[in-house]
C-alpha cells in the first residue's frame, strides 16, 4: 500500500505541476457549457415547443429547466471521458520519456503500477468533472431549479461512474500507444466522436432503429440516459404536477433519451447502473491484466 500511494502522490503531482494541461482540461467543460448555451439552447427549446399538442403551453420557466437539464446532461456525459483521455496522459509520456522503464527495473508489482496509473488519473478527471458539475448546478438554478436533494445525490453518482469508466477506457487504449502525437490524435478523435455514439449531442431516439440498437449496446450510452433521467426528472415531474398529460411527458423521455430501448425492451434504471458499473469493473482488470502480461514478456 505504501509503493501505491507513492506512486499515486507522484502522478498526481506530475499533472498537476503541467498549469497548461490541468488549466486546459478544467476549462475544456466550462467553454462547452458557454457554447450550448449559446448556440443549442435554441435548438433544444424549438425541439420541445415543436411537440406540444395544440393549445398546450409550458411556462417559461419549465422550459428553461428542460433545456437546461439536456444540455448539463450532454456536457457532463461528454467532459467525464474526454477529459480523462487529456489527465491520463502521463503513463504514455513514461514511455516516450523513457520513464515506464526505470520504475519496470524496480520491484513495484505489475498491479500496483497499473493501479498507481489508474487511481492517479482518476482523482485528476474527478476533481475537473466535479467541478463542472458545480458549474452545471449554478446555471440550473439560474435558469430554473427543479431538482430535489436526490437528484442531486443521483446525478454526482453519475458523474462518479462515468468518470470511473471514462479512466477506465482511456488506460486500456492508452495503454498500446507510446508517443504524445499518438496520444494527441485519440484524444481528437474520441472528443469529436464520443459525443455521437454516446447519444450526448443527438438522442438516440433520433437514429435508425439498427443504429440505435447497436448504439444502446455502449456503456456510454447508459450513462448520458442516467444524466438526463437525473437532470430533468425534477421539472418533468413538476410539468405533471401542472397538469400536463403525462402522454406528453412520457414521450418527451423517450425523445431525449431518458428511456433507452434495446431491441425493442426497455432498459431499467438500475440495468443502466449495473451495465455501467459493470465495464468500469472489466476495463480495469483488463487494464491490470495487460500490465502483468506486458512485465513477464520483459
Amino acid at each position: 500500500m505504501k509503493t501505491l500511494s507513492l506512486l499515486i502522490k507522484r502522478n498526481t503531482k506530475l499533472f498537476f505541476r503541467d498549469k497548461a494541461l490541468f488549466f486546459t482540461s478544467l476549462i475544456t467543460p466550462a467553454i462547452l457549457l458557454v457554447l450550448y448555451s449559446t448556440f443549442l439552447s435554441n435548438v433544444y427549446r424549438d425541439s420541445f415547443l415543436i411537440g406540444l399538442p395544440e393549445g398546450m403551453t409550458i411556462p417559461e420557466k419549465m422550459l428553461d429547466s428542460l433545456v437546461a437539464g439536456q444540455l448539463t446532461s450532454s456536457i457532463l456525459a461528454v467532459s467525464c471521458v474526454t477529459v480523462a483521455f487529456c489527465t491520463n496522459m502521463l503513463s504514455v509520456q513514461d514511455k516516450a520519456n523513457g520513464t515506464i522503464k526505470d520504475i519496470s527495473i524496480t520491484p513495484v508489482d505489475s498491479y500496483t503500477l497499473a493501479l498507481g496509473y489508474y487511481i492517479s488519473a482518476f482523482i485528476s478527471t474527478a476533481i475537473v468533472c466535479f467541478t463542472a458539475c458545480a458549474l452545471c448546478f449554478a446555471y440550473m438554478a439560474a435558469v430554473g431549479w427543479y431538482l430535489t436533494a436526490l437528484d442531486v445525490l443521483l446525478i454526482l453518482l453519475d458523474v462518479f461512474l462515468l468518470t470511473l469508466f471514462g479512466v477506465a477506457l482511456s488506460s486500456v487504449i492508452n495503454f498500446f500507444l507510446s508517443t504524445q502525437g499518438q496520444i494527441s490524435a485519440v484524444g481528437s478523435i474520441v472528443s469529436s466522436c464520443y459525443g455521437f455514439i454516446c447519444g450526448a449531442y443527438m438522442p438516440i431516439a433520433s437514429f435508425s432503429d439498427g443504429l440505435a440498437n447497436v448504439v444502446a449496446l455502449l456503456p456510454g450510452t447508459y450513462g448520458t440516459s442516467l444524466l438526463r433521467n437525473h437532470t430533468m426528472q425534477g421539472v418533468l415531474s413538476a410539468m405533471e404536477n401542472e397538469g400536463i398529460p403525462t402522454e406528453f411527458t412520457s414521450a418527451l423521455r423517450d425523445s431525449v433519451d431518458c428511456n433507452i430501448y434495446l431491441f425493442d425492451g426497455k432498459v431499467p434504471t438500475l440495468a443502466m447502473f449495473g451495465i455501467l458499473a459493470g465495464s468500469c469493473a472489466l476495463l480495469i482488470l483488463i487494464y491490470i491484466i495487460m500490465h502483468v502480461v506486458r512485465r513477464k514478456k520483459h
